[in-house]
């Protein structure tokens, strides 16, 4: 909702500087180098400059309670390894191996395979049974290749047996081996996993001597298959390390006492709670400078592209550098305190609720998206504080963009705050940050927070700043306004035409794209300068005699005219704002007082009758808002004379005086274009004609039972 301003800050010094354009660069300079200062502050070196070995020259307090690093990482550590040992101890953290499985399955394999070859064929195998191996043979590579030392005597048993036979020996162990491996194995449970197997072999129903080797071939090749499970392993350390408490150190701790030897561990203290001065990150100054000044630049070029007034009015530009300085500074100190959910506090809609009242919601947009950038820079580079500032300064400009009053600010802030609130829970959601979601009610005291701030200096903002928000304006155009109230009860007739005025106002400007809140307010008090001398003016002459029909016309034009003046007046005694006084002061321009100018003139006999003498002072109209205006008291008053208003007449009449305007040379500082003024006509016949709407006449005397008949002819009453 667009608002019009004037003036400066309201002293001398400062309106000197707003006419020159070095005035403007001196506060974009000024404005710019506080952001810097804002960001830069933890970039720069600061504390206590001490090295290990120096002996401490005084007492050196924890200026604020924070977390001892070091400590809390030392015990993170034990825990952790205290984990792993418990862990390694415990056999539900173990599974079992595949590839030990594999491998001892190869192993079997390989050996039983060896065990076939010392078999001598018999008839056709010949033609397929590999090399024949000797007993000597098999056992040395058994020792060789599996480290397996099996008897001589149990070795003859095995190769005396057929083929046959053999393939049935071999199966059987290779399927009892392959059974003990498929049970977990620890080295501990080692020998147990063995004699379950050699008991497994006892039922086999072997004779002894196969029995005997089949044992010693499974107790060698049966060996551990268990192994750690790391990803459980891994969940239980990092539980463990989660669930140490951080080591603090509390706010006027004595880190290091005078006379006492600097140690390192001295000096890790002194950096958790920033007391150790440090050399300048060059390149963190040059990085923020650097995003300072890229904010800044597309904070220039949206003004310069869509809002050149802000770039050439001190006041505006400095209440829009104001308001986000503040809430920068207010980030940093959010920022500072040892309880790091604090950041969340940060009433960052401000700048959305405050520039959407006293300038524009499309400019506290963009000085949303400006301020949520660098607080997030500001708060450690975090992501959900910049995301948290960006949607609860654009929410605010929505909640506020249009209000009635100032309890208004208060739900805007319970719905910025509820906003605030969700998305909390959805980044804490999204990225897994359970400290997000149990925080996410810090998003509502923001919000609420933001608009209790707002409430309370809006006011002053208003005040310092020569400008005049929508509800400043709403609590002008109350008709208990003292200003208003007088004009009801004192020039009842003249407050009617204001009334009527700012119906039509509104209207029109809204048709065109003005400020209709503006134009009504304005509207209201254009005419108040004549409570003074209410009677000399014709609409509130009803049963009186009109005075200036016994003074002459160049007196009755004085007095006409002194209205302008005497409204200015009482709009300095009454303090309304710059913004509703040039309503007073434009609204007849150097207009001509006809009515009184052509008396004269009749009534001149040597035609010395001068038009400049029967001419409001002016200035012309300035703004749409205020030709609006003007344009609409011209119609009301000059419809209220009409005998017998028709639509055509009453158009007729309107754009006649709207070109009577453009002709006379009064629109031209109004910047109205052909457009508007076709688009105002329409809106003002449009007001008119409701307010000249015909009516049912009912005869004199009318009989009950025709009443009666007429409502259920119509349905409804009469």
């Amino acid at each position: 909702m667009k608002r019009k301003s004037k003036g400066g800050f309201g002293k001398a010094w400062l309106e000197t500087l707003q006419r020159t354009a070095l005035s403007r660069w001196v506060l974009g300079g000024l404005i710019i180098a506080a952001m810097l200062a804002i960001l830069l502050v933890d970039a720069l070196p600061a504390g206590v400059q001490i090295e290990v070995g120096e002996v401490a020259k005084q007492d050196i307090v924890a200026p604020i309670t924070a977390i001892n690093t070091s400590e809390t990482e030392r015990l993170k550590e034990e825990a952790a390894r205290q984990a792993l040992l418990e862990a390694t101890d415990d056999p539900s953290y173990y599974q079992i191996n595949p590839a030990a499985v594999m491998r001892v399955e190869e192993n079997v394999t390989g050996v039983l395979n060896l065990l076939r070859q010392g078999i001598a064929p018999e008839g056709e195998e010949q033609d397929v049974q590999p090399e024949h191996l000797t007993i000597s043979e098999i056992d040395r590579r058994l020792i060789r290749d599996w480290q397996i030392e099996i008897p001589q005597r149990n070795l003859e048993a095995v190769v005396s047996l057929s083929l046959t036979e053999f393939d049935q020996f071999a199966q059987t162990t290779a399927d009892l081996v392959l059974a003990a491996m498929e049970e977990p194995i620890s080295q501990d449970g080692l020998r147990d996993a063995r004699d379950a197997f050699e008991e497994s072999v006892r039922r086999s129903g072997f004779r002894d001597n196969l029995q005997q080797t089949a044992v010693l071939l499974g107790r060698q090749l049966i060996q551990p298959n268990l192994v750690l499970n790391t990803e459980k392993v891994n969940e239980a350390r990092d539980q463990a390390v989660q669930n140490v408490e951080p080591v603090q150190i509390m706010q006027g701790e004595i880190i290091i006492r005078k006379g006492d030897v600097v140690r390192t561990e001295h000096i890790n203290l002194m950096r958790d709670v920033g007391l150790l001065k440090t050399g300048r990150d060059y390149a963190a100054l040059a990085g923020r400078t650097l995003l300072v000044l890229a904010m800044a630049a597309l904070m220039i070029v949206y003004l310069h592209q869509n809002r050149l007034r802000i770039l050439e009015n001190n006041a505006l530009l400095g209440l829009l550098g104001s308001v986000v300085l503040t809430v920068l500074l207010l980030g940093r100190l959010f920022s500072m305190p040892a309880w790091p959910e604090a950041v969340y506090l940060n009433p960052s809609a401000l700048v959305g609720l405050l520039l959407t009242l006293l300038i524009d919601a499309k400019v506290a947009s963009m000085a949303a998206v400006v301020t949520a950038v660098l607080l997030g820079v500001i708060s450690g580079f975090s992501w959900p504080v910049g995301t948290l500032a960006l949607v609860g300064g654009l929410t605010a400009v929505l909640s506020v963009t249009k209000v009635s009053q100032r309890g208004d600010l208060m739900r805007a802030g319970f719905i910025v705050g509820g906003a605030n609130v969700l998305l909390m829970m959805a980044l804490g959601l999204a990225s897994k940050d359970t400290g997000l979601i149990v925080n996410s009610y810090l998003g509502l005291i923001s919000g609420v927070l933001a608009s209790i701030v707002a409430i309370g200096v809006l006011p002053y903002l208003e005040s310092a700043f020569k400008i005049t928000s929508s509800i400043r304006l709403l609590e002008l155009s109350n008709p208990n306004h003292p200003l208003l109230r007088r004009l009801m009860l004192e020039a009842p007739g003249t407050y009617h035409h204001s009334i009527l005025v700012g119906n039509l106002a509104e209207a029109a400007a809204e048709a065109v794209g003005a400020d209709g809140l503006l134009a009504r307010v304005g509207a209201h008090y254009h005419d108040i300068g004549k409570l003074k001398r209410p009677y000399f003016f014709v609409e509130n002459q009803v049963g009186k005699d009109n005075p200036h029909d016994k003074i002459a016309p160049s007196l009755s034009t004085l007095i006409v005219t002194s209205h302008v003046k005497d409204g200015l007046e009482l709009a300095g005694e009454y303090k309304l704002p710059d913004v509703v006084t040039q309503f007073i002061a434009q609204h007849h321009g150097t207009d001509l007082v006809r009515f009184f100018y052509h008396r004269a003139t009749e009534a001149s006999e040597d035609n010395t009758v001068e038009e400049k003498d029967f001419r409001y002072p002016g200035p012309k109209p300035h703004g749409k808002e205020v030709a609006i205006v003007s344009l609409a008291d011209a119609v009301e008053a000059a419809v209220r004379s009409l005998s017998k208003p028709t639509p055509g007449k009453i158009e007729g009449l309107v754009r006649k005086i709207i070109k009577d305007r453009l002709n006379s040379g009064q629109l031209d500082e109004s910047d109205l274009t052909f457009q508007d003024m076709d688009r105002i006509a329409n809106a003002f016949v449009k007001v008119i004609m409701g307010m000249f709407h015909t009516r049912v006449e009912y005869p004199e005397k009318i009989t009950k039972e025709e009443i009666e008949g007429k409502k259920a002819r119509n349905g409804s009453s009469v």
